[in-house]
């Protein structure tokens, strides 16, 4: 067991804790008991109690059943950060089904995609999303839809500006396997018993890799329980917590972090559909937010407000984050504006967020943090499974238990995952890092092939195997270049085909963004005569890569 960081351990946080053994779901009805009449979501300043909100989730539960959803069916949410994400996630957890969260910049194409490899009965979508989902409703084994308006849950007035997708009136829905979200709770059906457990499926977040195709990280209830549990005790939070939400909740990080441990505690989630740095400014003051997670981009956004002196932070108890480095100069701004440091943490979908997490009385900067409780990691060589010790580089790995059990249907890449030490099952995070002589985990670059664009992965390989449909592609290699905002951005290097000379790039994006997410698509596009290649014929995309960079470096000298 790797013991080193114990001397810079949290006060009053255990080493160790017994888990729950009982369904995700359980977590809500506990908070609900509790404390019926606390405000669980406040939506653009409407509320809804923790009652009303296990209420809802209940029906919904009753309708997913009644639709034909079994123990274990997988059931797609698609939609962004809402009330109905909450109560869709639960729901399906209710009805003893898998939620497969899907990223709402996700299209047509890639949502047949993950039809397809997990078999979804059924989903829950939010109206301007429709479009891209409808197409397989009743055409795979994605039968039926609910579908639902942002705009259903504005209960009351606001003066707060709401993003075009909140602000959209619920439009008219026909045809065969669709419902409506309001048809849906107004139907009054009662679910059977929860008889899901610790060891059944919870969640099935995506992650890709190198061989193009997303995988499913199938995560138990039990790998689900931890970092809802986790996360709030290292951070001594409880039910008086108010956490401004505005990661993405599909991400583990905004579902873990964010929402699943807010419920747990019995907290209150202020809740953003997108990002706006005006209203989360004034959100934090208008309802005392104490727990913001975050990228540092969003930090970087919000410390540049003309308007941030006209706002009271003072109720902030706790900001942190990971998916991209924390600037050091931001920080300081940060300390600074609001007397608070930036705690940032590590962790993966495979590990349903954080393994790693700055201990709050002593964070480094830039720096990975430390295992959390039950978490044991250690540095090895990635070639010979060696462990390594102090300052010696090398793959992170970590055992604990929110670690995934392994990819859906993917037992070849689950057993590459996958290394045994001391007995132990740990999981290889394809992260290259060491650590210091206290315990701190500092990340240093990627085994796996990975771009980090504002702390949402992108996969080259997936998008090199979707920009070869586009009819003037050639060849394509994926690589990434230094962005001052995104940290990572996506450049295409392109081999034209002949007959295509007048292809430009903006030709190319506009190709990419009809076709995937727009995060994946790529920003930058050069063209050259030949990519190169190695006398086995594989692109030599770690060359291309090394050049970008001395490109940047030089651009950056001068």
């Amino acid at each position: 067991m790797f013991e080193r960081h114990y001397s810079v351990w949290p006060e009053k946080v255990p080493k160790f804790l017994y888990l729950p053994q009982t369904s995700v779901y359980h977590n809500l009805a506990v908070s609900a008991l509790r404390y019926p009449q606390r405000v669980a979501i406040h939506y653009y300043d409407s509320p809804i109690t923790y009652a009303e909100l296990d209420r809802q989730v209940t029906a919904m539960a009753g309708y997913l059943q009644h639709l034909g959803v079994q123990a274990g069916d997988r059931v797609l949410l698609y939609m962004q950060n809402s009330p109905q994400f909450i109560i869709g996630f639960y729901a399906i957890l209710r009805a003893n089904a898998v939620v497969v969260p899907v990223n709402p910049m996700n299209r047509t194409a890639e949502l047949e995609y993950l039809i397809g490899d997990t078999g979804a009965v059924a989903a829950l979508c939010a109206q301007e999303l429709f479009e891209c989902i409808e197409p397989h409703v009743g055409r795979t084994a994605l039968k039926h839809a609910v579908v639902t308006a942002y705009s259903e849950y504005l209960s009351q007035p606001t003066g707060l500006p709401l993003p075009e997708a909140v602000a959209a009136p619920l439009q008219p829905l026909t045809g065969i396997g669709l419902h409506t979200w309001a048809q849906a709770l107004a139907a009054g059906h009662q679910p059977g018993p929860v008889t899901a457990g610790p060891e059944d499926l919870c969640v099935i977040p995506y992650s890709s890799g190198t061989t193009g195709n997303p995988k499913g990280c199938m995560h138990t209830h039990r790998s689900v329980m931890a970092t809802a549990v986790y996360t709030p005790v290292w951070n001594s939070e409880q039910a008086s917590q108010v956490q401004l939400i505005c990661l993405p909740m599909y991400h583990v990080t905004g579902m873990q972090s964010c929402l699943n441990s807010c419920i747990y505690v019995g907290g209150t989630a202020v809740l953003m559909t997108r990002w706006d740095r005006r209203v989360a400014l004034e959100l934090i003051q208008r309802y005392q937010v104490t727990s913001w997670r975050n990228i540092s981009t969003m930090v970087v956004d919000l410390l540049s407000a003309p308007e941030l002196d006209r706002y009271d932070l003072g109720s902030l108890q706790g900001i942190g984050g990971g998916g991209a480095a924390m600037p050091a100069a931001i920080a300081a701004k940060l300390e600074q504006t609001s007397g608070l440091k930036y705690h940032e943490g590590y962790g993966l979908s495979e590990t349903m967020a954080a393994t790693h997490i700055n201990p709050p009385q002593a964070p480094k900067a830039q720096c990975l943090g430390i295992p959390i409780t039950g978490v044991d990691s250690r540095v090895i060589d990635p070639d010979t499974g060696r462990e390594l010790g102090p300052k010696e580089t090398g793959e992170i790995v970590m055992n604990g238990a929110q670690v995934f059990r392994g990819y859906w249907n993917r037992p070849d890449a689950t057993a590459e995952a996958f290394i045994e030490l001391e007995g132990k099952r740990f999981f290889r995070s394809g992260d290259l890092g060491y650590y210091d002589e206290e315990g701190y985990f500092f990340l240093v670059d990627r085994v796996k092939r990975m771009i980090n664009a504002s702390g949402l992965k992108v996969w080259p390989a997936e998008v090199e195997s979707m920009m070869y449909a586009m009819p003037a592609v050639h060849e394509v290699c994926i690589i990434s270049s230094p962005d001052e905002r995104r940290g990572e951005t996506v450049k295409a290097v392109v081999v034209r085909k002949p007959g295509f000379e007048q292809t430009t790039a903006e030709d190319v994006m506009q190709w990419c963004q009809g076709q995937m997410a727009a995060y994946k698509c790529p920003k930058l596009v050069e063209f050259v005569d030949a990519i190169p290649k190695s006398p086995t014929g594989k692109l030599m995309w770690r060359l291309l890569q090394e050049q970008e960079r001395e490109r940047a470096n030089t651009r950056g000298a001068a």
